[in-house]
């Protein structure tokens, strides 16, 4: 027998001298002959079938040829079977085949081969799918070509029976398409836009959320959550998603004067039941229309949500479901994107709002594709240290409100609080008298729609020259502003080691916090305090100018709410500022950084 590498060759071969021997006999052209010692050992240990489609008369199509071969005579043998059973015809001149059709059989050509005692198994597909952008290719490429991303193309092996279709069709007709959702799944005619938006009333048809944790949050969705949407809520691990969307379940489930209370199923793949409940029990959650239940299978979850005829739907988290029938283990490419698909279809057929829990890489993204973030309909953002108790919500992607939002809360014993003064979680505590204030300086930073301050703070010290550290702001930046100090103010800055901190662990993005960094470089150089209540809004330019920022009488206005008595802007900024004015504040303009150092440190 041949070695196994090369039967595949060889029957490929013995597949075009047999198509050749055939074209040659029907139309009187020479051909080689293809010595039998080439095919004969394989013959022996696979037996193997030959017929072909030809117009050939009835008598011919009447009989079936079989090549086998023989270990008496240790030669190929055709047969012709009679398709009436009459019998066979051995015919042992192995060059003479008669052609005649078969139905269903795959055709090379003129001839059809057919391996007997061969299985058909099950097929099994390998494919690079790109963790970042979802793209998949048959071929690694060591990165991927849509999004040009080095080493995000992963190795996903797909199995299942020959011939077998997976998931996405037979789910949609399982489940998706089921009888029992409340909304009819016919096709439809296109409707006129002005038909849609006159049944819809703006006041009442999102999900309100009760509370000042509620009125929080849909700051951040713009409104109540809309009824058939998907969200999406990320978050390092022990942030508090989970924390935060059980009290969202319980706001849901509680209602309000204006708006019933609703039925709200809470699914979970990571606890069980018995845990969500003793969290409830500590959050101070004890509602009759808030189910729990514990599952990882999309199909199971579809059919509790129907049987409890559930207003909403929680599940924590995506990358614990899964979907019978699709390959790879839960948490995988394959099985994100197909249960995000079908709890898609589900929520916008139902009407039902789905809110999801998204693990967090390394790199701080959300675990899978990165197509999960664009098939959902908001993508919500929780950050937080973990040395402190307050919280951060962002809108990254909103199809009903702004991404500019921000909403701001405090973990507690009871949960997740609304922080009713942002600015006091970035603000540390003054003392006019101390010694300590010496470089430190206060700024306002606008993030989404709402202003916060916030505390520079810088330290000088003589022995390392050049030595600059920033933590918090751009190193780049913070080269500069000391390079212009240096030239347009005239402080003598390099033999200094220059040490730059923004309080709270927040990094400083915006060019309006310039003239505080500037001052509390100034302050800590000259080793005098800044005095209290001076805050400082402006951008430094390379000739040492200041320049105006965007949206300066909404940070002036914060000052003067939290008690500051004087605010350094712009020499630009300063008229129409005083045109507004603002009780209790002074505004103070200043042309460069001369002019600032004059007016804060020559008192």
């Amino acid at each position: 027998m041949l070695a196994t590498p090369n039967m595949h060759l060889l029957l490929r071969s013995l597949r075009l001298c047999k198509t050749l021997h055939h074209f040659s006999s029907r139309n009187s052209i020479p051909c080689l002959k293809f010595p039998q010692r080439y095919y004969s050992g394989y013959a022996a240990a696979n037996e193997f079938t030959w017929s072909g489609s030809s117009e050939e008369s009835p008598s011919q199509q009447a009989r079936v040829v079989q090549t086998v071969f023989d270990p008496v005579s240790g030669r190929l043998v055709t047969r012709r079977d009679s398709k009436n059973g009459k019998g066979t015809e051995p015919d042992d001149d192995e060059d003479k085949i008669t052609s005649t059709t078969q139905v269903g059989s795959r055709v090379y050509g003129d001839v059809i081969g057919r391996g007997v005692g061969f299985k058909r198994l099950g097929k099994t597909k390998s494919v690079y799918v790109c963790d970042d952008c979802g793209y998949s290719d048959g071929q690694w490429w060591g990165m991927c070509r849509q999004c040009q991303k080095a080493g995000s193309m992963k190795r996903v092996t797909i199995e299942g029976a020959a011939g077998e279709k997976v998931s996405r069709i037979r789910l949609r007709e399982n489940v998706a398409g089921s009888s029992w959702l409340p909304r009819e799944m016919v096709a439809q005619s296109p409707i006129r836009s002005s038909d849609v938006c006159s049944e819809i009333d703006e006041l009442e048809w999102r999900i309100t959320l009760p509370g000042p944790s509620g009125a929080e949050l849909e700051r951040v969705l713009g409104g109540g959550i809309v009824p058939g949407s998907l969200i999406l809520v990320g978050g390092d691990p022990g942030v508090g998603k989970s924390t935060l969307l059980l009290q969202v379940a319980a706001l849901i489930a509680q209602g309000n004067a204006g708006d019933p209370p609703k039925r709200v199923i809470y699914v979970s793949g990571e606890e069980s039941v018995e845990q969500i409940g003793n969290r409830a029990n500590r959050l101070g959650i004890n509602s009759d229309e808030l189910f729990l239940h514990a599952s990882t299978d999309v199909e199971d979850i579809m059919e509790q949500t129907k049987r409890i005829s559930a207003k909403a739907l929680i599940v924590d988290s995506i990358q614990t479901m899964y979907i019978q029938g699709v390959s790879g283990s839960a948490g995988g490419v394959p099985q994100v994107k197909e249960c995000s698909a079908a709890l898609l279809r589900f929520a916008k057929n139902s009407g039902i709002p789905v809110l999801l829990i998204g693990h967090v890489t390394k790199a701080g993204d959300i675990a899978g594709p990165r197509v999960l973030e664009h098939i959902v309909d908001v993508v919500l953002y929780m950050e937080g240290d973990k040395g402190s108790s307050h919280r951060l919500l962002r809108s990254v992607k909103n199809r009903f409100g702004s991404t500019d939002e921000l909403g701001i809360f405090r973990m507690t014993q009871s949960g997740l609080e609304r922080v009713s003064n942002p600015s006091e979680m970035f603000l540390s505590d003054q003392h006019s008298d101390s010694d300590y204030l010496a470089g430190l300086a206060v700024t306002v930073i606008i993030d989404g729609s709402r202003a916060f301050l916030i505390d520079i703070q810088a330290l000088c010290i003589a022995g390392s020259p050049g030595y600059i550290h920033a933590n918090g702001i751009q190193s780049s930046r913070a080269a500069m502003l000391i390079s212009v100090i240096r030239k347009q103010a005239g402080l003598k800055l390099q033999d200094n080691a220059i040490f730059l901190n923004v309080v709270s662990g927040i990094t400083l993005t915006e060019t309006a916090g310039d003239l505080a960094m500037a001052a509390a470089i100034c302050s800590s150089f000259l080793e005098f305090p800044i005095p209290k209540g001076i805050a400082f809004i402006a951008e430094v330019g390379l000739a040492g100018e200041l320049r105006g920022v965007p949206q300066m009488e909404k940070r002036v206005n914060t000052l003067a709410k939290l008690g500051y008595k004087k605010a350094i802007v712009p020499k630009s900024a300063q008229a129409s500022l005083l045109e507004l004015k603002i009780e209790g504040i002074e505004i103070f303009g200043c042309k460069n950084l001369k002019e600032m150092i004059y007016a804060v440190f020559n008192t």
